[in-house]
């Protein structure tokens, strides 16, 4: 292993994610073999959920010095090449830069709900969905808001892409990415409707048009993109990492979710269950309606994928596990983080499957899917209830997956769409079995977990990085196929009648309670 650092047979893979960005190199069978982190959280200030850019450049470069720390320590030398590397990032949201590069306005993050009236505009002028998260969305609502800097604007972008400027000096970004900031049509933005938004604040009389400001689309595989000098300088404070090396177009982290669980194919989904939670189910022929619940994207290849985005995951789950270790600590029990976890979510399997009569919602932000237009986290019980600690941690993790539940009744009802299995990553599964039999009981269909299934969309991207030099003739799926996932260990849970009974019970309650959030 050593010496395949030294020769740089190996592919490095960073995700900027919500609580934590994470930098994941694998070797040339692209199994991880060491990692970075550098823990960030967003704030909200001046009406945005944001990270400054100063935050940005700085979890860059300590994410990058805590893999090559990491990389020392265990192997003893520095890391100084690799075959590719590529960038992730949370998808969505607005970054505005002027002709001298220079940010008009602080990053503006998907968490953001600011944006509804262009939404709506959006979407009835295109005949398709545009979700408040949209860079579209953000760009047009800045208009509307008559904001001064978007007469300046140069380039926009996501975070991924800016990473992936700073490091190239190129504003690109790939397709999937791509598809969450403008609608795709084939291979590329959709040319009509590109035409209709220019139609639209053509009487504003700016000096660019979208087509100029949006960052150049390719999918994975493409290549000709490399580490520049000041790429290298900018990501490696030591001076030693080389330039030259090839850089991948940059995803979103549903594209690297989707690699990461091997579900590229027509008819196979994945859930990706952190900050936010949100289900990918790629199609195998268009949508017949248009539902302001599902997003339309593509996979990193360009194949028509299904999204179900809840702005809120795993963050209120967590605090509840945070607040039950105080508890332990206080009585002289200090509990490791994990140890809690396993303890919490598997006792909550002892509760009733329908929670008992106990409700709970997550929503630290506004949740679009169920209408909910304000953000409150709470839980409430019915007065014949009586309340126990599984019954209550398990109503947590029901309310952690309701909203997917929303978007896939959604799909199977009015599009006659199913999915024949669907894979699970992220921080909620990995208490074994757990997360994973709740969400096959919600969603009513087998859910796989893969060894790997913590890693996330970091080691994600490095196998995107790994494509692009090692693809050959074959497609993006065969190449997962036969090349990453063709040995994996998975496990499969089946729904559980009495399971899905419960948690059909528990949603119906669920739904009932929505009224709390208008």
């Amino acid at each position: 292993m050593k010496q395949k650092i030294i020769e740089g047979k190996t592919f490095l893979g960073i995700e900027f994610g919500s609580t934590r960005i994470k930098a994941c190199l694998i070797d040339d069978n692209y199994m991880p073999i060491a990692d970075g982190f550098y823990e960030w959280e967003n704030k909200f200030e001046d009406g945005y959920w944001t990270y400054s850019i100063d935050e940005i450049h700085k979890g860059t470069k300590e994410c990058f010095a805590s893999l090559k720390k990491n990389i020392s320590e265990k192997y003893g030398v520095d890391f100084t090449v690799s075959s590719a590397i590529g960038i992730s990032g949370m998808m969505h949201g607005y970054l505005a830069f002027d002709k001298d590069d220079n940010l008009l306005v602080p990053f503006r993050t998907w968490r953001n709900t600011t944006t509804e009236q262009s939404a709506k505009e959006l979407s009835e002028l295109f005949g398709f969905n545009i979700p408040q998260r949209w860079s579209i969305a953000h760009l047009y609502q800045a208009i509307l808001n008559g904001e001064e800097h978007t007469g300046k604007i140069a380039h926009i972008t996501t975070l991924a892409g800016y990473i992936h400027y700073l490091l190239t000096g190129k504003w690109e970004i790939g397709i999937g990415e791509g598809s969450g900031m403008f609608p795709i049509f084939g291979f590329d933005y959709d040319e009509a409707m590109l035409s209709k938004f220019d139609s639209l604040i053509s009487k504003y009389n700016f000096n660019w048009n979208i087509r100029d400001i949006l960052p150049k689309v390719n999918v994975c595989g493409e290549g000709g993109t490399t580490l520049t000098e000041s790429g290298a300088e900018f990501i490696d404070c030591t001076g030693t990492f080389k330039a030259g090396i090839p850089v991948c177009p940059p995803e979103g982290d549903a594209g690297t979710g989707m690699v990461a669980t091997n579900s590229v194919k027509p008819r196979t989904g994945n859930v990706s269950a952190g900050t936010s939670v949100f289900s990918m189910l790629v199609l195998d022929k268009p949508l017949c309606g248009m539902f302001h619940e599902i997003d339309v994207v593509t996979t990193p290849a360009g194949a028509p994928v299904a999204m179900v985005h809840s702005n809120n995951g795993c963050s209120e789950l967590d605090l509840w596990v945070k607040m039950f270790g105080e508890f332990a600590s206080l009585i002289g029990k200090d509990t490791a983080k994990s140890d809690l976890y396993n303890l919490l979510y598997n006792n909550a399997m002892n509760g009733d499957a329908d929670c008992g009569g106990v409700i709970s919602y997550n929503y630290l932000a506004a949740e679009p899917v169920t209408g909910a237009k304000i953000g409150k986290p709470m839980y409430y019980r019915t007065t014949s209830s009586t309340p126990n600690l599984a019954t209550f941690f398990r109503s947590q993790l029901y309310a952690s997956v309701a909203v997917l539940k929303a978007g896939m009744e959604i799909l199977t009802k009015n599009e006659n769409v199913t999915a024949e299995n669907f894979n699970a990553h992220g921080g909620l599964f990995k208490v074994r079995g757990v997360a994973q039999q709740i969400l096959a009981d919600a969603l009513n269909t087998p859910v796989s977990v893969s060894e790997t299934a913590g890693e996330g969309g970091a080691w994600g991207m490095a196998l995107l990085a790994a494509y692009l030099i090692d693809k050959g003739e074959k497609s993006l799926d065969e190449w997962l196929e036969e090349k990453v996932f063709s040995s994996m260990n998975k496990e499969t849970l089946l729904p559980d009648p009495e399971g899905v009974k419960g948690f059909e019970t528990f949603y119906s309650e669920y739904k009932s309670g929505l009224e709390f959030f208008k």
